[in-house]
Parts: C-alpha cells; structure tokens; sequence
C-alpha cells in the first residue's frame, strides 16, 4: 500500500541523467542560455567579447561570497555581513598598502584574516550565543560598514593598478595578453566550486552541516557536536568574503567606504536561485555558480536593451520571487 502511494515523477524527471544532474540545474541552464540568446538578439552591441569579460567581472566577487553563503543558507541561516565585510576587508587591505608601505602580499593576508575574524564572530554569535542568523549578521553588516570607514578614515583606497610593480594580483582574475585579456579567473572559481563541492557533499563537515539545516535537535541528538559545524558554516562563508574582497580589489580601481550594501542579496539570491533551499537541509554549490551567473547576465544584459537600475532590480527581485516560490513548492511536495 505505501509503494502504491509513492508519487512518481514524469519521464523526464526519472531520466537518470536528469537525476544525476539535477532538475533544478538542468532548468538554470536552459535559463541562462535562453537570456543569453534573447540579449545577443536584442543588441548586436551585446555579442561582444568585451560582453563575456564584463559578466565574469560580475560574477567573480558575487560567486565567492555566494560559495560561502551557501553553506549557511543550507544550515537554515544566513549571512548578511558579506556584501560590506568584502568592502571593509578590502579597505584594511588597500590602507596598509597604501598608508603603511605594505607589499600587496602582506595586504591580502590581512584581507583573508580579517574576513576569517568577522567569519567566525559571526558563528560565535549564531552558534554559542544562539542569536537568530539575521539579526547577528545584520549586526556584523553594520559593524563592517563602519569599520572600514573608520581604519581608513573615510578615504577610498585605490590597489596598485595592473602593469605597476605590486599590480600583479589583478592577473590572478584577467590575464592581459596584449591584444587580448583572459579571464582566468574563472578557472580559479571553478576549480574552487568542485572543492567545496566535494566538501559539501563527501565530507563530514559537509555532511553535518547538511544534517543541522535538516534538523538540528536531531542531529544534536545524535552525538554530533552542532556548535562546532554549525560555526564552520560561518568560518567557511567568512573566508569566501574574504576571497570576494580580493577578487573585487582585483576588479575594481577604488574600493569606496559605506559602500557593499546589497551586494550579500546578489549573492543569497544566486544560491538560491541555484537550488538552495531557505529553509536549510539542502543546496548546491555548482547550482550557486549557475544561480550567480544569471544574476550577472542580468545585471550585464538589461543595459542593454535599454532597462537601467531601476528596473534591474524589479527584474532582480521578479526572478527571486520565483526562485523562492519554487523553494516554497519543493518544500510542500517534500512534506
């Protein structure tokens, strides 16, 4: 009787390779390869290589601060902190640099340590402390925004620009080859996505992480230590936000205090566009990559058929509403 009450999916659903792969995922694809058709159609300024370099700009810092959250997202949390912390990280590091006589080496150990820092406060707070995600990392948001702007003394702080003697950081994201400039960042990002995937999903830190958002009395229960896991989730998205800030000091010529506010929501946005469920318990980190890189074709392609800010983000905050309410079926069909 229990078999006969089984819901089976359609034939598509129950393809193994569907399955494999992932609905969810094999949906984003034909998402975004449809956006990208409907843009190059639309604007014959669009089909430009400059085009593709402007979306893997994008999408560099948005993807790693996206990796991190995602492990949050999926213990049933989240991270607010990480669209002014990949500005504050950035600031500590460019002011050394700049006011200091640091070399850029010393710069981005500063940048990571100090993500790191904010990073596991963040997971004392939810963890030890048992304050709701999104008040504790609301709180560190506003902390980071201030910090910056304090150590700096308000002023942006400008990175070596590419070419000069301590520029060579900017090369680890675009490779300027004369005639032509690679973005090897994304390899970078990509390789990076496989590692947290295989930590996702073969290891136990993953493991357990994926076991608090499904429940976390039960998993306590169990014997497995959740204080400590549910803190990895916040280290792990801390340290992305610190990668976030250098690959945004490697893309941009200034980093400004007070600014990265809605910078976290490209990123929260992207994961769960990507299949990461709201309500914890499950997500993917190359479903993240696919949901940060409709974000960014979005925020590249609207410009160009005429739609500025403004309406990038009703389209923005459209697309969210769906993803989420996609969530919301997911969860129903599940219970």
């Amino acid at each position: 009787m229990m078999a006969n009450n089984v819901k089976k999916g359609n034939a598509f659903t129950e393809n193994p390779i569907v399955r494999a792969i992932g609905t969810q995922k094999i949906v984003v694809v034909a998402v975004l390869i449809i956006l990208f058709g409907f843009f190059c159609i639309a604007s014959p300024a669009f089909r430009q290589y400059s085009t593709i370099l402007s979306i893997m700009d994008y999408s560099y810092y948005t993807t790693l601060m996206a990796i991190g959250v995602t492990f949050c997202l999926i213990t049933g949390g989240v991270d607010l902190s990480i669209g002014t912390g990949i500005i504050c990280y950035g600031l500590l590091g460019g002011f050394l640099i700049n006011h200091k006589g640091m070399p850029v080496a010393v710069g981005l150990l500063v940048t990571l340590l100090a993500a790191l820092v904010i990073g596991t406060l963040n997971g004392a707070l939810v963890a030890i402390l048992e304050l709701p995600p999104f008040i504790a990392t609301l709180c560190t948001m506003m902390i980071c925004r201030g910090l910056g702007s304090i150590a700096t003394g308000g002023l942006s702080q400008n990175w070596p620009p590419a070419g000069s003697e301590q520029g060579w950081f900017r090369s680890i994201f675009k490779l300027d080859l004369g005639t032509i400039k690679l973005p090897l960042g994304f390899v970078w990002v990509l390789l990076l996505v496989i590692l947290m995937s295989v930590v996702l999903n073969k290891t136990k830190v993953g493991r357990y992480i994926i076991a608090i958002g499904s429940n976390k009395e039960a998993t306590r229960l169990s014997g497995v230590n959740v204080i400590k896991y549910q803190m990895s989730a916040y280290i792990i998205s801390g340290f992305f936000a610190g990668l976030g800030a250098i690959a945004y000091a490697a893309t941009f010529q200034a980093i400004a205090p007070g600014t990265g506010a809605g910078l976290e929501l490209d990123a929260i946005g992207g994961a769960i566009i990507g299949g990461t469920s709201m309500n914890g318990g499950s997500g993917s980190v190359a479903g993240t990559l696919l949901g940060v890189f409709i974000m960014s074709m979005l925020k590249t392609g609207l410009p160009f058929i005429g739609l500025q800010a403004n309406w990038q983000q009703i389209i923005t905050g459209l697309v969210l509403i769906v993803a989420v309410y996609i969530d919301v079926l997911k969860n129903k069909k599940m219970q």
